[in-house]
C-alpha cells in the first residue's frame, strides 16, 4: 500500500492518461437546498445535453451497421477455428444477414435495409465498430453499458452527469429515463439508478403513455387546500432548518418537495404532445394507427426532443423491453431473427431517424450529444438448429452524433466476419470517458467517496477516444 501511494504520487502507477491528476479527485460542491443547480464543468464542454437511445436485447451489428462482404461470400461455411460454443450452446455455420446492405448518404456508408431511414443519416454519425463488453448476459450487460459495472448497485452514467453538472431547468428533473411502451429493460431501474450517489441524482422514469406516478393531487383534495398544506409544511420545515442549519438531509428533502410541486405544472406541459403539429406526428410515425407500438415509441421520441429542448441534462430513451419474453419485445434474436427483427425494425427506424432529423433542424444537435448503444452484439453464425444469432460481447457497433464528434466517421473494426474487435477495441469505460469528456468532465477526476474508495464512472479504467472528436 505504501509503494502504491509513492508510485501514484510520482505518476508511475498507471499510464499517463489514467494517472491521478495532481489536483486530485473532483467532487462537485452541492448545496443540499439546491441539488440540481447548474454546476461548472472541469473544462469547456462541447455538449450541454446527452440523449441516449438504448436498444435493449442486443441489437445485431452484422444485420445493421457492420457490413462484412466476407460473411456474405462465405455464407453457409463453418467459421474458421473449429467448433464454436457461445452463450446458449453450439453454433452452426456462418450466416449472412437476411437484410441487404446498401450505400447510404453522401459518404456511401454501407448499412442494411433493416434500418433504412437511420441509414440515410449516416453522414451525421460517428460509428464505433469495435465496442466490447465484459459479459454475455443481458442484465449484467445493460448494467455494464449504463453504469460501467456488471454488478447491481452502481450509479448510471446519467446519475453521474446530473451529480457533476446539475440542470439548467429548475422545473424538470436533471435526468429522465423514458422506458419503451412495451415495458422496462431487463435490468430495469439499474439503468437509471443513483447507486451510492445521493438519491437526488437518479433518473426520473416516465414516458408518453405512463406519466410520473403520484404527481397529481388526489381528486378529493381541493387545489386551495393542497396549496395551503404545502405552504404550512414549508413554513415548518424552514423554521426547523433555521434551528438546525447543518441538517442537510432536511434541506435535500425540502428541495425534492419543491421540485415535485413545480413538476405538477412542468411535467404535464412537456408531456402534452397535442401541441405538436400534425407534420411532426407524421414525421415521427406517431400517427401510425396500424402499428401501435411504433406509434408509442414515436411519441416517446417526441417527448425526448421536448425534454432536450427544455434543457434536461440527460435523457435515456429505451427501445425494447423484457416482460414479453426472449426476442418478442426486444432485440434478443436467438431463434427467429428475421421474423422478430421484421417487427422491431420499423418500431425503431422511422421514429429514431425523425428524432435525429428534428434535433438537427432545430439546431439542438450543436449542443446535444446523441448516443446510440446496446448491451452487446450478436454472432456472425446462426445457432445450431435455429434461425437466429447468439450473444457476442467480443465486438459490436455503437454510434455517436451531434456535439463534438466527427461525422461521417468510422472508428475501429471487427474481423472479416464481425466476430471480434481487431482494430481499436473499446470497452464501455472508453465510451463513458468520451461522453464525459464531451460534457467537459475529466473521467479520471470526477469522483464520489464511498466505503473508503474514490469511485468513478470508469472505475480505474477508460481512455477518451480522441480519434472520434471533431
Amino acid at each position: 500500500m505504501a509503494l502504491a501511494s509513492l508510485l501514484a504520487d510520482e505518476r508511475l502507477l498507471l499510464g499517463a492518461e489514467n494517472a491521478v491528476d495532481s489536483g486530485g479527485p473532483i467532487r462537485p460542491q452541492i448545496d443540499p437546498a439546491q441539488p440540481y443547480a447548474p454546476r461548472t464543468p472541469h473544462f469547456a464542454p462541447r455538449a450541454r445535453n446527452v440523449l441516449v437511445i438504448f436498444c435493449s436485447g442486443a441489437l445485431s451489428h452484422v444485420d445493421t451497421f457492420d457490413y462484412k462482404p466476407e460473411l456474405i461470400k462465405r455464407h453457409g461455411e463453418a467459421m474458421p477455428g473449429g467448433e464454436l460454443v457461445t452463450f446458449q450452446g453450439e453454433n452452426g455455420a456462418l450466416t449472412r444477414s437476411p437484410y441487404a446492405f446498401r450505400p447510404r448518404g453522401e459518404c456511401g456508408k454501407m448499412t442494411s435495409d433493416l434500418l433504412p431511414q437511420l441509414g440515410e443519416l449516416a453522414d451525421e454519425m460517428c460509428f464505433i465498430h469495435s465496442v466490447t463488453s465484459k459479459t454475455n448476459t443481458h442484465g449484467p450487460g445493460e448494467n455494464f453499458m449504463s453504469t460501467g459495472f456488471t454488478l447491481d448497485g452502481f450509479p448510471s452514467m446519467g446519475a453521474w452527469t446530473s451529480y457533476a453538472l446539475g440542470s439548467e431547468n429548475a422545473d424538470l428533473p436533471a435526468f429522465v429515463a423514458i422506458p419503451d411502451p412495451r415495458g422496462v429493460p431487463q435490468s430495469s431501474q439499474n439503468n437509471w439508478g443513483p447507486g451510492f450517489l445521493p438519491a437526488a441524482f437518479q433518473g426520473t422514469a416516465f414516458n408518453a403513455e405512463r406519466p410520473i406516478r403520484h404527481l397529481a393531487r388526489p381528486g378529493d383534495v381541493a387545489a386551495e387546500a393542497d396549496t395551503a398544506a404545502r405552504e404550512l409544511v414549508n413554513e415548518l420545515n424552514t423554521r426547523h432548518l433555521e434551528r438546525f442549519p447543518g441538517d442537510t438531509e432536511l434541506a435535500a428533502r425540502i428541495a425534492s418537495y419543491e421540485l415535485a410541486a413545480r413538476m405538477q405544472l412542468s411535467v404535464p406541459e412537456v408531456s402534452d404532445l397535442s401541441s405538436e403539429p400534425e407534420t411532426i406526428w407524421r414525421m415521427y410515425g406517431a400517427d401510425d394507427s396500424e402499428n401501435k407500438v411504433k406509434a408509442g415509441f414515436a411519441r416517446n421520441c417526441i417527448l425526448a426532443r421536448r425534454l432536450i429542448e427544455r434543457g434536461v441534462r440527460f435523457v435515456q430513451l429505451f427501445n425494447g423491453a423484457y416482460a414479453m419474453g426472449e426476442g418478442v419485445g426486444n432485440w434478443d434474436g436467438h431463434k427467429k431473427l428475421r421474423e422478430q427483427y421484421d417487427v422491431h425494425g420499423p418500431i425503431l427506424d422511422q421514429p429514431a431517424a425523425a428524432l435525429l432529423r428534428d434535433l438537427r433542424q432545430r439546431g439542438l444537435l450543436e449542443e446535444t450529444l446523441v448516443v446510440f448503444c446496446t448491451e452487446f452484439g450478436r454472432m456472425p453464425t446462426f445457432q445450431k438448429d435455429a434461425s437466429g444469432r447468439d450473444h457476442n460481447p467480443a465486438g459490436f457497433t455503437c454510434w455517436l452524433a451531434g456535439a463534438g464528434v466527427k461525422a461521417p466517421f468510422s472508428y475501429g473494426a471487427t474481423d472479416d466476419f464481425g466476430h471480434r474487435a481487431v482494430e481499436n477495441a473499446a470497452v464501455a469505460h472508453d465510451f463513458h470517458a468520451t461522453i464525459l469528456h464531451l460534457l467537459g468532465l475529466d473521467h479520471r477526476r470526477l469522483s464520489y467517496y464511498h466505503n473508503g474508495i474514490e469511485r468513478r464512472l470508469t472505475d480505474v479504467h477508460g481512455h477518451v477516444i480522441h480519434d472520434v472528436l471533431a
